[in-house]
């Protein structure tokens, strides 16, 4: 089965045919803020949380708001969560949506951008190359790694955890996902960090085109990217051939995969489905580590109980996958309140492709859709004292009386995150060892701030002093 065709990518001939649609259907939508407004847009952008609360204080869950050229109906709280993700996702189509025509011309046709039939075949083929075994393989590569970055440090010598954490990610991403041998991993890291800053531009910026522009720059990274990623793949189709063993990392196995037809994927498809690996298992893992390194230095009572487990758990030697999954329950409970409080993908956009009705409205085909865990997470009348860090708002019991779609970072129904245990595997290394070897404070004087392009993360790094645990 051929990937989808490549869409149009965003620019000022989608912002005009997105018009003339909408002035030729003039479709009916919930109530919100309609009207054009640059400086709403930016707000949304740099203020997205407060924003949008205040939105909801005044229509209630479900409102329409028009960022930038087009109207967008946000739907908020568990049952719109758990309707757009698994009740009514056939009414949906990621593809059609924002992340699609936003992340297409990096990722390519991958997990995230395609849908029905393709999106379900990826899956099945791509299921095995998180099977226990790679994930064992994968956790040595990840300690190796998260050792020998930590040998940089100097107790007292400010940090940029962030940025240390997103070089350290994606050193564990090109090795454990794509093979890579540290020369060319360190060059395609920097071609894909390259790549995403296009996603923290203003709206009207991603429309410009030409030598320069923020685009511009896009394509150019992407194409150093390819370049690596297809004389990769190359590489290992003279190997195939020559009949030497295959690795254990995720590409490897991608090549080998067949569906049931026997057929596997071709040299574009194996491409694209590394690109979205290599997204999702570095950037939300960056975001997640960092996160929980910013509240951990809070909460010293917090970090001293995932300190004293860590230690009592694994000693000085690397974890074990089922150390990280099931013995280390004080860091499960900080690290699922930091998804709760800054989970990395913190929207869904959707465009429906049929009529629906939902909470008492009947939203009309064609429309684009935005649920958003970050702000559902944040929700008064859904988790106490929202705003606060309480681990244990995630014990079992606690858990289990949360409503279906109160806690989504990670989405739902058959399109949650395939790489969901690998990136809760890297975040766990990390801050496992992390935790046994230093203590850590914020740098005086710090605030943070929240960016939000393409994950969440601190705008302009975070900054830590660390001190030796001897």
């Amino acid at each position: 089965m051929e990937a989808p065709a490549t869409q149009r990518p965003p620019g000022v001939g989608r912002v005009v045919a997105d018009l003339r649609e909408e002035r030729s259907e003039r479709p009916r939508l919930p109530p919100g803020e309609q009207s054009f407004s640059l400086l709403r847009t930016h707000r949304f952008q740099r203020d997205t949380l407060r924003t949008t609360l205040a939105y909801r204080e005044r229509y209630g869950d479900v409102f329409t708001v028009r960022m930038f050229h087009r109207p967008v109906v946000v739907m908020l709280g568990p049952a719109a969560n758990h309707f757009v993700t698994v009740s009514g996702a056939e009414n949906f189509s990621w593809r059609e949506g924002m992340f699609g025509e936003h992340l297409i011309p990096l990722i390519g046709d991958g997990l995230i951008t395609t849908d029905w039939e393709y999106h379900d075949r990826a899956r099945r083929i791509m299921m095995p190359a998180f099977h226990r075994a790679r994930m064992d393989s994968a956790v040595a590569v990840m300690a190796e790694e998260t050792e020998r970055a930590l040998a940089g440090w100097r107790d007292g010598e400010t940090v940029d955890l962030y940025h240390w954490v997103r070089d350290l990610s994606m050193s564990i991403a090109m090795r454990a996902l794509v093979g890579l041998d540290p020369e060319r991993a360190h060059a395609a890291a920097e071609a894909f960090e390259r790549a995403l800053a296009f996603y923290d531009t203003e709206t009207w910026l991603m429309l410009l085109r030409g030598p320069g522009s923020p685009w511009w720059r896009l394509q150019k990274a992407r194409a150093d990217l390819d370049r690596i990623l297809y004389e990769e793949i190359a590489r290992r189709r003279r190997r195939s051939d020559a009949e030497e063993p295959a690795g254990m990392d995720a590409l490897s196995m991608l090549m080998e995969a067949r569906d049931e037809h026997g057929e596997g994927f071709t040299d574009r498809e194996l491409r694209d489905q590394v690109a979205h690996l290599l997204f999702g298992g570095h950037d939300t893992s960056s975001s997640t580590v960092s996160f929980l390194a910013y509240e951990l230095a809070r909460h010293p009572d917090v970090a001293a109980r995932v300190r004293e487990e860590s230690g009592a758990v694994l000693g000085e030697r690397a974890p074990t996958v089922d150390e990280l999954m099931t013995s280390l329950p004080q860091l499960d409970l900080a690290v699922d309140e930091t998804l709760r409080l800054y989970p990395p993908v913190w929207f869904g956009p959707r465009r429906s492709v049929r009529d629906f009705e939902f909470d008492g409205h009947r939203i009309p085909a064609k429309t684009h859709i935005h649920y958003s865990s970050w702000v559902s997470h944040r929700l008064p009348d859904v988790f106490g004292e929202p705003d606060e860090f309480i681990p244990e708002r995630f014990t079992p019991e606690a858990r289990q009386a949360l409503p279906k779609g109160a806690y989504i970072p990670f989405g739902g129904g058959r399109r949650i995150c395939i790489g969901k245990r690998f990136g809760q595997l890297v975040v766990k290394t990390v801050a496992a060892t992390l935790a046994r070897r230093f203590e850590w404070r914020l740098a005086p004087g710090y605030e943070l701030t929240v960016d939000k392009l393409p994950t969440l993360s601190p705008r302009g790094g975070l900054p830590v002093v660390p001190r030796s645990r001897g």
